[in-house]
């Protein structure tokens, strides 16, 4: 895949007050922009390389096939810059589940089999390296112990490197369940790396992560109980695609349970 250089923004003459808010996250804001389209919004202060990066991997997942919204415009906002991507209708694979719960452990194999087509295309130009945005993560973790610090870079030491397309946050928020199938979004966090280093944390966010506010007391139970069973399954249905060192996947989950912030949005 190749990525386009030099992309210089757009200057958006529109402000943002009577637009929707389709979603609030850390990082950036979703807002309802014109016909079939939604502007990802980076908060206040975020860097524009790292929208500009999103945007031409966005652009170049696209173009190499996989389930992802198109990408139509880097632009700014009132000061913000943001992306302009399709809309898509649908809701995410979390929400489905709620609302159809006998399809919990289809989905999540469904999940690994979207996580092992990602992890087979190379990783476009320009990406960072799964390595060291792990090791910054763990430098900047200021609160993590001096022995957590060590156990963490000492538990980086086993990764392999690689040059595979790692989505870095991969869950069940940020695929969107459609007419047209599922699609994956959110790809603010790629890198290019070892698929078995973006399988930890998505075991990690299985295992870990809170659920998202306003569910149901009977999802919120049905997650909390059956996390151990999810992971299992998410575990073996993407092995059974995609093999790789069980050992190494566990090294890697007390990595990120050390240094984890989880995700609750885009």
């Amino acid at each position: 895949m190749k990525v386009s250089e030099g992309r210089i923004v757009e200057v958006v003459m529109h402000t943002i007050n009577n637009r929707s808010v389709i979603a609030r996250g850390f990082t950036s804001d979703v807002y309802a922009w014109n016909d079939g389209q939604v502007l990802k919004l980076l908060h206040t202060g975020r860097s524009h390389a790292d929208a500009e990066r999103e945007y031409k991997v966005s652009q170049a997942i696209h173009a190499a096939g996989l389930p992802v919204p198109e990408v139509f415009d880097l632009v700014e906002v009132e000061g913000r810059t943001g992306i302009i991507f399709e809309r898509l209708e649908g809701i995410s694979f979390f929400r489905q589940v709620q609302a159809r719960p006998w399809t919990l452990f289809r989905g999540t194999r469904q999940i690994a089999e979207l996580h092992a087509a990602i992890h087979a295309l190379p990783a476009p130009s320009g990406l960072p390296s799964q390595r060291e945005r792990i090791r910054a993560k763990i430098e900047s973790a200021n609160s993590l112990s001096a022995g957590d610090r060590e156990t963490a870079l000492r538990c980086l030491e086993d990764l392999p490197d690689g040059d595979a397309l790692c989505h870095g946050d991969f869950h069940p928020e940020n695929i969107i369940a459609t007419a047209r199938g599922p699609m994956i979004i959110d790809w603010g966090s790629a890198t290019r790396g070892h698929p078995l280093g973006d399988v930890a944390w998505t075991s990690s966010l299985i295992h870990n992560a809170p659920v998202p506010p306003g569910i149901p007391t009977f999802m919120r139970l049905l997650t909390e109980y059956s996390r151990l069973v999810l992971a299992r399954t998410y575990l073996n249905r993407y092995l059974q695609l995609n093999p790789g060192s069980r050992q190494l996947i566990d090294t890697l989950q007390t990595l990120h349970a050390l240094t984890a912030r989880w995700p609750t949005g885009h």
